[in-house]
């Protein structure tokens, strides 16, 4: 039976990939799940929409929470519910307490919004996720690091 399969198999379709590297794919595949996710004060402080002054209920979140949760949505390809859930989760990490946009919610506001994966650089050790009050940004470490720098010196 093994033979049959062998000679039935179309031999364009054999993996051509092979490692060499071993110690650089291991690295590589123990920083798949290196997240650092960097939060200004102001990105803080504009989690929670503004009031609008118009008649009826206010909009609980502004457009830079609804499009954060949108765009890790994306990044990370999860479900409305499970990424209500990430976030939570994120936040009691971090020990921020923001209101979380729940799935419904999302799932709303997603209609009007449509947040942009915007990367920088391809993250060769880890991904930094940075939100400040221009919305949400994925870098690597170096310009990330190095842009922090610049604003200390």
């Amino acid at each position: 039976m093994k033979e049959s399969y062998k000679r039935s198999r179309n031999p364009a379709y054999k993996t051509k990939y092979r490692v060499t590297n071993w110690a650089q794919y291991e690295q590589s595949l123990r920083n798949r799940c290196s997240l650092t996710l960097w939060m200004s004060p102001s990105a803080l402080k504009s989690w929670k929409s503004p009031k609008s002054g118009k008649r009826g209920r206010q909009q609980k979140y502004s457009d830079l929470a609804i499009e954060t949760v949108l765009t890790l949505r994306l990044l990370f390809h999860l479900p409305l519910r499970q990424t209500e859930r990430f976030i939570k989760s994120l936040f009691q990490l971090m020990k921020v307490h923001l209101p979380v946009p729940d799935h419904t919610t999302l799932s709303r506001r997603s209609k009007t919004l449509k947040p942009i994966l915007c990367r920088h650089q391809p993250p060769k050790n880890s991904l930094h996720l940075i939100v400040d009050s221009t919305g949400l940004s994925i870098y690597g470490e170096g310009p990330w690091a190095t842009g922090k720098k610049r604003k200390r010196g």
